[in-house]
């Protein structure tokens, strides 16, 4: 398997363009949500029960093109339930989404996985998902179960974060996203843009949660008077403006399991990944799965959800996915304890705030940027 296809973030998030209300003060609620916002209410739809007896159904799983598993591990599910499993992909979590929307009146497949917590209102609004209650809910982290009414299950999280060649620092080793402004730092960091890449747009949010409302415009502002360079996507920012790839610059938007993944798949692989994490500013993306409303396989699909968080599961997406499992139970192997250890006190942002927002943050971010 190519190693670029195994890591979720390698595709650049094409779809960020979503009907918003205009940016208000009090709509920012860092590292929680605001259940009485309309996406959280409580839906119209039954919950469902998972299948208990073995079945000789076929369900469709849609997820987004990097998603990636070991072979076997669906088959695994299938010996266990009789249930086989089909999946299909279908673009990148922007295109995912969209094109369950497009077709939730005679959806095409029976669970989706890939929905995020910057997508999540947008899919819960649309009425999407049938509640669903894992009977191995209890065994996740509980900071990431967002939705109160169980329509989505989270599988993963991962953290997008600055990145930084250790040794082609400037100055002074990075601590805080106010050393990317910094002067030593002039035109050493590439990050995304928000409006095409998933990690960009995550970075984005990361300097609107840690500045506040009244102070990531000038923060921007900042990093543009300090030669900030955006590029489309992640792979061009890594694999080419950044030092990974032969650019110049040291400093760069990627993900907090990065240097793991940089020291897996070395050619020669080192004591030491060449790259670290400026864990200040990171921004926590959570994936979700959910079973499709509509579907004629609900406790097939259930069965598969109770699946996707058994220990089988969670443990095979760490060196598939390289993003951490939303297990509590799950051990993670050295090259993640060591070198992309889980980041404490990573941000988030209400989903709720970000789909009312979104419009009105990136035409600021434009017109701070490009102008």
């Amino acid at each position: 398997m190519n190693s670029r296809s195994i890591i979720r973030f390698v595709l650049p998030l094409l779809a960020l363009s979503i009907v918003a209300a205009a940016c208000s003060g009090d709509s920012l609620t860092v590292g929680g949500i605001d259940e009485s916002a309309t996406c959280f209410e409580a839906p119209a739809i039954d919950a469902v029960e998972a299948a208990s007896d073995s079945s000789d159904a076929t369900i469709t799983l849609a997820t987004h093109d990097s998603f990636a598993l070991s072979e076997g591990t669906l088959a695994a599910f299938t010996a266990a339930t009789g249930i086989a499993v089909e999946q299909i992909a279908v673009g990148d979590a922007g295109e995912l989404l969209s094109q369950a929307i497009l077709t939730a009146d005679n959806p095409t497949a029976d669970v989706l996985f890939g929905i995020d917590n910057n997508f999540l209102c947008r899919g819960l609004e649309a009425d999407l998902f049938v509640p669903y209650t894992s009977t191995a809910v209890d065994g996740i982290d509980q900071d990431l179960r967002l939705d109160p009414h169980d329509r989505v299950t989270p599988i993963n999280f991962g953290d997008v974060c600055v990145n930084f060649w250790t040794d082609e620092l400037p100055g002074e080793t990075p601590t805080s996203l106010d050393d990317l402004i910094d002067p030593a730092n002039r035109g050493q960091f590439v990050t995304e843009n928000p409006e095409t890449s998933s990690p960009g747009f995550a970075f984005l949010l990361a300097t609107i949660a840690k500045y506040g409302e009244d102070g990531w415009e000038d923060y921007w502002r900042s990093l543009v008077e300090n030669d900030v360079s955006v590029t489309a996507g992640w792979t061009e920012a890594y694999f080419g403006e950044f030092i990974s790839g032969g650019g110049e610059r040291s400093i760069v938007t990627s993900y907090g399991s990065s240097p793991p993944f940089d020291l897996v798949f070395a050619e020669e692989p080192p004591a030491a990944p060449p790259t670290a994490v400026l864990a200040d500013g990171c921004y926590r993306q959570i994936e979700f799965a959910g079973i499709l409303n509509g579907t004629d396989h609900a406790p097939e699909a259930a069965a598969l959800i109770d699946f996707m968080l058994s220990e089988t599961y969670q443990s095979d997406i760490l060196m598939n996915q390289f993003v951490y499992p939303a297990s509590t139970s799950t051990e993670l192997p050295e090259e993640f304890t060591t070198f992309g250890p889980k980041i404490d006190g990573a941000f988030t942002l209400d989903p709720a705030a970000i789909e009312a927002n979104r419009d009105a943050w990136t035409a600021s971010w434009n017109e701070i940027v490009f102008g």
